[in-house]
């Protein structure tokens, strides 16, 4: 079965007819480890799961690439300023492993939420997440310690730390990766 149909049900039924509108919309890539799926500037406005792979996003500041999330097997992505605006993204979306995906356009998803009722829901449902998860991340920045945010990426994302260099990990956490090193060996 479609991979993100499949992650799509998660969040609400899907009716033979709209899976049939699905099926017919999404489409699947390879990827090679160092590819881009989108860079910052650039309108890619697709929602895409990962079949098998990681991808991280990050933006570009005074020549460094500041991380700010990594996404793994079975999670529904994108890059909410194009997905959900149609405007240039603020971040870059790379492969960090070869990597195999199914991917919608945002014109296909805006013409099935007209259509079908249950996806809009579904859409709903996803921006919602997306919010939560922006909000936890952004109140994590705010009011934990750098080992605390570590600590807490080891926790939910057990298999992507694993996956992901200490490099980017360091990134993501906002500190350098000497702190992450001394951080790693309390």
């Amino acid at each position: 079965m479609n991979l993100l149909i499949q992650q799509l049900k998660k969040y609400g039924p899907i009716h033979t007819d709209l899976e049939e509108e699905l099926i017919k919309r999404t489409k699947f890539m390879t990827k090679q480890k160092g590819d881009f799926f989108l860079k910052q500037g650039q309108v890619v406005s697709n929602m895409f799961v990962i079949e098998k792979g990681i991808v991280r996003a990050f933006y570009n500041k005074e020549d460094r690439e500041i991380n700010v999330w990594f996404g793994i097997e079975n999670m529904i992505l994108g890059s909410v300023i194009p997905l959900f605006f149609n405007l240039p993204s603020l971040e870059s979306i790379q492969f960090l492993e070869d990597s195999s995906i199914y991917y919608i356009s945002r014109e296909d998803m805006n013409e099935l939420y007209q259509k079908y009722h249950q996806m809009e829901t579904i859409g709903r449902k996803l921006a919602e997440e997306y919010c939560k998860i922006l909000e936890e991340r952004a109140i994590s920045l705010q009011t934990e310690s750098a080992e605390e945010r570590y600590n807490t990426l080891l926790k939910n994302e057990t298999a992507a730390a694993q996956r992901i260099s200490l490099g980017h990990i360091a990134s993501y956490l906002g500190i350098t990766q000497e702190t992450l090193s001394r951080i790693r060996k309390k």
